[in-house]
């Protein structure tokens, strides 16, 4: 094969995505460590995840929650027993990935949020959010849910 064909023939594999397969994975890959991490550490209450899964330099840009992983343990040890958190859909674009969620019992009524996380070495490492409370399907001008959990 010439020069000339086979970069048409290699440019023509990476246009239809059938390089890099590395690069491919990647997403789905972070995608299901945040998936991991978000289960582990608010449905499974676990504190191991915070040494598993968070990086020990963690940017938050929550107001309300300090930079560090030094913040987590209080926050999982202060979750109130009526708490609960459910995942709902994912997307991940490199090392960025959000999940959508419903957040119980942190208040009067259920929280939807998207948490994106960025991920760097297989671990999250910054973090940002967008909370609101949960209007009813009922109360909404469309009439559909704000939330629908992963299946």
């Amino acid at each position: 094969m010439t020069g000339h064909k086979f970069y048409a023939v290699l440019t023509a594999v990476a246009m239809l995505g059938l390089a890099a397969p590395a690069a491919q994975a990647e997403p789905k890959g972070n995608a299901d460590l945040v998936r991991a991490a978000m289960t582990a550490l608010f449905i499974d209450r676990d504190p191991k995840a915070i040494e598993t899964y968070w990086g020990k330099t963690y940017t938050q840009h929550n107001p309300m929650v300090p930079n560090g992983v030094e913040a987590l343990p209080g926050l999982l040890n202060n979750l109130p027993a009526n708490f609960k958190y459910e995942p709902g859909l994912v997307i991940a674009d490199g090392d960025f990935v959000a999940i959508h969620g419903r957040y119980t019992g942190f208040g009067p009524t259920p929280m939807i949020a998207v948490d994106i996380f960025r991920v760097e070495d297989g671990k999250l490492v910054e973090h940002w959010d967008v909370l609101q409370p949960e209007v009813p399907a009922d109360k909404t001008a469309s009439g559909n849910p704000m939330f629908t959990p992963a299946g």
